[in-house]
């Protein structure tokens, strides 16, 4: 990792505005699919997006990345936003929640062995026994909350999506040093609608038929899970290393299931607080620094001087 990268106060805050728009991705996909199909649903979202980005590189007059640079973002699109969106939607109507939630964690650990092949990120000892232990931590959180899991083949596309978010992740990082992080992020937003477009060409019919309710549902996902989302979670990519940053990945169920405890009225059970608690504790682990080693020749001279009369 960069000497200059590291998990300041600034990037916490980013991660948690993006986790916390996030968490809420999921209840709004489930409540759009009503009336939208879900690539419908995933055209709706990114297209929503692409325009707020659109509009903000306008604002604040932000230039588009290097040419050289734009196929490579483009594949990053495609893959990252297109794949992983219409992979998860589709397999939100054909799977237990509990399911998605247990295989969507993969990411973390996707991510830091994908980062430590691709971009050469250290992946020490302590950062891997940490990203188990939040992982052993959501997996009790998911399935002590009340949510169903039960593993069947669609539940492969899941396992796709967590793949495609890794390599997005990842991919993206050697970019921000060359190219502003906006412009990168809203490239590759652009190229992803795009993409989608095949799969959500009956969006305008469907819109005419819908419910404002669920017509709102797609505005939320557009502007908060997936505009304010994806620009925060990378301007955290962009300050710490990818492993790192994906590891707070692990909060989204406990924050999910805290959520539904304040709103709903859900109270969780004393096993599903332990594993949130197990799920803290492994995220500070994999996170945790380790302490400055003081160097030999410090070390030998401070004694000397100790030891002369």
């Amino acid at each position: 990792m960069d000497s200059t990268e590291r998990l300041d106060g600034r990037a916490l805050i980013y991660i948690a505005i993006a986790l916390l728009t996030w968490s809420s991705a999921y209840a709004a996909i489930a409540y759009a699919l009503a009336s939208f199909t879900p690539g419908e649903v995933a055209l709706a979202r990114l297209a929503i997006g692409s325009l707020c980005f659109a509009l903000l590189l306008w604002v604040k007059r932000v230039p588009l990345p290097q040419r050289s640079d734009w196929l490579q973002l483009a594949l990053l699109g495609v893959c990252g936003l297109t794949v992983y969106h219409l992979c998860l939607n589709y397999a939100e109507t054909r799977i237990a929640s509990g399911t998605a939630a247990i295989l969507i964690s993969l990411v973390p650990a996707a991510t830091a062995t994908l980062s430590a092949f691709w971009i050469g990120e250290r992946i020490g000892v302590r950062r891997v026994i940490g990203l188990g232990v939040a992982l052993i931590g959501v997996v009790l959180v998911v399935l002590t909350s009340g949510k169903q899991v039960t593993f069947q083949p669609m539940a492969a596309l899941v396992l796709v999506s967590v793949i495609a978010c890794a390599i997005f992740f990842v991919g993206q990082k050697p970019l921000f040093a060359r190219n502003n992080m906006i412009g990168v992020t809203a490239f590759t937003f652009f190229a992803g609608t795009l993409a989608t477009i095949p799969f959500g060409l009956g969006l305008p019919r469907a819109l005419a038929a819908a419910p404002w309710s669920h017509i709102a549902a797609l505005l939320w996902l557009g502007i908060a899970p997936t505009f304010v989302g994806y620009l925060t979670w990378n301007a955290a990519l962009r300050r710490a290393s990818a492993s790192q940053v994906s590891s707070f990945i692990y909060f989204s169920p406990p924050i999910a299931v805290l959520i539904g405890w304040v709103w709903l009225g859900e109270q969780p059970g004393w096993l599903t607080l332990i594993g949130g608690a197990i799920t803290v504790g492994g995220v500070a682990l994999a996170n945790a620094r380790r302490s400055a080693a003081v160097p030999s020749a410090v070390t030998s001279t401070a004694v000397k001087q100790v030891c002369e009369p």
